[in-house]
């Protein structure tokens, strides 16, 4: 087990509430317990600890003539998960108050009416969803799309692979986390700020956008009701309880179920002019704010207006990631070259800057496989030469990402009319130092860096205030977390700090 936290002060011995977080991306999930400690006016939070009680891969399969994730698979290691945290509560006399899920964005799995999936789900990277997007846009301008939705365009957006589909009749679609909350519980909701990020949601309203499901032919019943983060959507099943050992009572709490809204949550800002990136797979790169942005120069852009949690609105552009490094280092270790990230980064960071770099937002880049031979090309096809080196294509593709870092925070800024100050990186990129320093560099800003385990964090957070074990805002929330998360700032020009081993 592995633990991250800042600890209540000494001489605080409230008992500490208990919370479930169900954390899986696009590569790798968790089942994490939260604790967190009453203290302070207002009943806000004074530590959270984290403790991961079971680790588990994911990745897509292929499967049924395409690239598909095992959602059974993945169940079963949620219910293991569950059973672990179980285990160790009861072990400590604590009791999970509930259980939150978070997971990736735009995907879903089709379940018939006894409750069945009609197929293992489709992942965004597989390409079925291309040939739709000239029909839809043939039925739906792309501009009308956006006046409405404000979703940023991306080939793999829900409403695409909807469009791709041969027959619903009978069928609704549940987004993966709330596909998750369905096996546990039975009962059937959408979680708002994963609905945002179909294409089919108004992004004023907070509703259905009803009338593109009906262009589209699209069944009125296609999704389950909305519920907001901090709502419940049932308790457990029997079988999931003998399972994992928990009540039946066990809530399952709404939390900010696409991954980045509960990342959002826990950033630790304690001010208002703040940018995020949050750095894992993908990167996501934005302000937050008070009402959408849907004009024609932020469709241009491809900016997305997504929703957040407390009806905030996450203004960003998802952009390339650390996929990028991750698939590198993969294609090297099936060539015999494993050399330990670290390694690399010390490597990289000793080559000169202003070396060659590649777009690495472009859809090229989604699918798996040979990756660093397609980074080479994409510079091949700039007339700039890279060298074959580890060291020299993992600088390029950071020197890459903190150059795509900051003209999206540009666009940021001139779209949304918004100064800032300050940019928090948050995920896993947080620890990377060497993107880190070239962010700064980069963007002209001060980049805080941390917590790596901000999506658990903002999971937990969403919990804890829906049973009023904490109380207070956003900014109530990210202000304590300032004070109790370790976090790590760089300035543009400074010497980058050194990257711990392992």
């Amino acid at each position: 087990m592995t633990g991250e936290a800042a600890s209540a002060p000494a001489g605080d011995t409230a008992a500490a509430s208990v919370f479930a977080a169900v954390d899986i991306g696009a590569s790798s999930g968790r089942v994490v317990l939260g604790r967190m400690t009453r203290r302070g006016e207002g009943g806000v939070a004074g530590g959270v600890a984290l403790e991961v009680m079971h680790r588990f891969p994911n990745g897509v399969v292929e499967s049924d003539g395409g690239l598909r994730w095992d959602f059974d698979a993945l169940f079963a290691e949620v219910l293991t998960g569950l059973a672990a945290a179980a285990a160790a509560a009861a072990s400590r006399g604590e009791r999970i108050e509930s259980i939150g899920i978070d997971t990736w964005a735009v995907d879903y799995g089709l379940v018939d009416a006894a409750g069945e999936l009609a197929g293992q789900p489709y992942s965004y990277r597989d390409d079925r969803s291309r040939a739709a997007v000239s029909r839809v846009h043939a039925l739906l301008d792309p501009a009308r799309l956006y006046a409405t939705s404000g979703l940023q365009f991306l080939q793999f957006n829900t409403i695409y692979q909807l469009a791709s589909e041969r027959d619903l009749d009978g069928l609704q679609a549940l987004l993966i986390p709330d596909l998750i909350a369905f096996f546990l519980t039975g009962h059937r909701r959408t979680e708002a700020t994963n609905a945002s990020t179909t294409g089919l949601f108004d992004a004023v309203a907070g509703e259905w956008a009803t009338e593109f499901l009906a262009v589209l032919g699209l069944p009125d019943t296609l999704f389950p009701p909305l519920v907001q983060p901090g709502e419940t959507v049932g308790t457990l099943l029997p079988a999931v309880a003998d399972r994992t050992g928990l009540p039946e009572a066990t809530k399952v709490v709404a939390v900010g179920s696409h991954d980045t809204a509960s990342a959002v949550v826990a950033v630790p800002a304690d001010q208002e002019n703040f940018a995020y990136i949050s750095s894992g797979t993908w990167s996501l790169v934005g302000v937050e704010l008070n009402h959408p942005v849907l004009t024609e120069a932020s469709r241009q852009a491809n900016f997305t207006n997504e929703r957040g949690v407390d009806s905030t609105i996450r203004y960003l552009r998802n952009a390339g990631g650390l996929w990028l490094l991750s698939e590198c280092q993969r294609a090297w270790a099936e060539q015999g070259w494993t050399v330990s990230l670290a390694e690399l980064l010390d490597a990289a960071e000793a080559l000169p800057g202003g070396g060659p770099r590649i777009n690495a937002d472009d859809p090229s880049f989604t699918a798996p496989g040979n990756m660093p031979e397609r980074i080479r090309a994409a510079v091949g096809n700039t007339g700039e030469l890279l060298p074959a080196q580890p060291a020299a294509v993992v600088r390029c593709i950071l020197d890459s990402l903190a150059a795509g870092y900051a003209r999206t925070l540009a666009d940021a800024e001139r779209l949304a009319d918004r100064s800032i100050d300050v940019v928090h990186i948050v995920g896993g990129g947080s620890q990377n130092r060497l993107l880190c320093q070239l962010t700064a560099d980069a963007t002209g800003r001060r980049i805080v860096a941390g917590p790596v385990e901000a999506t658990a964090l903002g999971n937990v957070l969403v919990q804890a205030r829906a049973a009023g074990t904490v109380t207070g805002t956003l900014a109530d929330l990210r202000r304590n977390l300032a004070a109790s998360q370790a976090t790590r700032s760089y300035v543009p020009g400074a010497r980058v700090p050194a990257q711990p081993a392992g």
